[in-house]
């Protein structure tokens, strides 16, 4: 059971609503920016994102696990967008705001993961 401080509550919240924006995005991409493929993965990360939400606001210390580890590998998907040629600045842009924001978000949830002894 996971004991419900303040950072763990941002953090919660926080990784809801990346993990709305990345379900709601997928039919709003333009199929090149992010590729599809790319769009459908952060739509399923989402997805499982907000199941993991709910379940570690029920005190589910599997799902706060579950929520850092979709949230780390949907922060990895915009990584190519710093590499790959004609990206355009705005989506490079998102792309880095996205990536620090996840991590801030990780931050804050990454003390529940701790043991308690």
């Amino acid at each position: 059971m996971v004991k419900r401080s303040v950072l763990l509550v941002t953090g919660l919240v926080l990784a809801g609503l990346f993990g709305l924006v990345d379900v709601v995005s997928l039919p709003l991409g333009d199929g090149e920016h992010p590729p599809f493929a790319v769009a459908l993965l952060d739509g399923v990360l989402g997805l499982i994102t907000v199941v993991g939400v709910v379940l570690a606001w029920r005190g589910s210390r599997a799902a706060v696990v579950a929520v850092v580890v979709t949230r780390l590998l949907s922060g990895l998907t915009a990584v190519p967008a710093f590499f790959v040629d004609d990206v355009p600045t705005p989506a490079i842009a998102t792309a880095a705001a996205g990536v620090v924001l996840t991590l801030v978000c990780v931050a804050f949830l990454a003390p529940a993961l701790r043991s308690r002894t």
